[in-house]
């Protein structure tokens, strides 16, 4: 019984030595607000392919992870109400029960290194999350940082979670963070968190360059490049604070935990901004496709 399917077209890529690059699925389900999950979605693979790389978006439908999703596939993943978040932990439970999913940073960082995809790009990582000394909330995406071999563009971690521990999460890992452009780890709405990287790099060449040096020397750990939301699209920072201020307030009056809180905040701080949060968020993205493409063909071409 097949249970992961690779598409033709990424496939032959792959094998043919052509750049690829991940994409997830979770941005459309839960992360946007329909129709804007789908469009995004669309929107992402166009750039991908403008920069000359080829777009797998990974999904489940029907038990089977599918890498490369076609765009009736992810129109019917998107149209699906309460479709699931699949983690690694869960990706077995949705498969054997065919079921459907999206997948998370962490579930697709599984799927892409199955697939022999090296880049992958999201928006925002997750990482460890404020008062994690006490409930002991830290994302899987940490742990599959630590175990998969891919490089994710990321404009650093979601800026509702604790900074600077996901920060010293990645380097206790092992994950090498990468500021394009940069010398500090982005805050997602924000271009910078005052947290420094492990290197700047200053070109797509010089990042693709480390990604390599890392493969041949380094630990079995993905690589994080961290990409900092275009100036022009950055959230004013009071703006920014009020409404994460208002949000996390929210959060600890309704007693909202574990995987609940994330998306809890997010969609406050998008209340809260009157919905600019998500016009940050659309050009992240945006932005971070084109460079994990670029990033993708850099790597391809040596």
């Amino acid at each position: 019984m097949q249970r992961f399917s690779v598409s033709p077209e990424v496939a032959a890529a792959i094998a043919a030595g052509r750049p690829v690059v991940a994409l997830e699925t979770t941005l459309v389900t839960h992360g946007l607000p329909q129709p804007d999950g789908l469009r995004v979605a669309a929107e992402l693979e166009r750039i991908v392919v403008a920069h000359g790389a080829l777009p797998a978006t990974i999904g489940i439908l029907d038990g089977v992870v599918r890498v490369g999703m076609t765009p009736a596939e992810l129109e019917r993943l998107a149209g699906m109400p309460g479709v699931a978040k699949v983690n690694p932990s869960t990706i077995a439970a949705v498969v054997a029960a065919g079921g459907c999913g999206s997948t998370t940073v962490a579930a697709t960082l599984v799927a892409a290194e199955r697939a022999g995809i090296r880049v992958f790009a999201t928006g925002g990582i997750g990482g460890v999350h404020r008062q994690a000394e006490v409930t002991g909330d830290v994302s899987a995406d940490l742990l599959a940082l630590a175990r998969h071999r891919v490089a994710v563009v990321t404009a650093g971690a979601k800026a509702v979670l604790d900074l600077p521990r996901t920060v010293e999460m990645l380097e206790t890992l092992g994950v090498p963070v990468l500021g394009l452009g940069t010398d500090e780890f982005p805050a997602f709405y924000r271009r910078a968190s005052g947290l420094r990287v492990d290197r700047r790099c200053d070109s797509i060449a010089e990042v693709a360059a480390t990604i390599r040096a890392h493969v041949e020397v380094g630990p079995a750990t993905g690589v994080v490049v961290a990409n900092p939301v275009p100036d022009a699209d950055e959230m004013p920072e009071g703006i920014y604070e009020a409404a994460l201020a208002a949000a996390l307030t929210a959060a600890d009056q309704a007693g909202v935990c574990g995987r609940d809180v994330t998306p809890f905040l997010l969609d406050r701080v998008r209340t809260a901004t009157g919905g600019a949060s998500i016009a940050v968020n659309r050009a992240l993205l945006a932005n971070n496709a084109a460079v994990a493409a670029e990033i993708a063909v850099a790597l391809t071409a040596s």
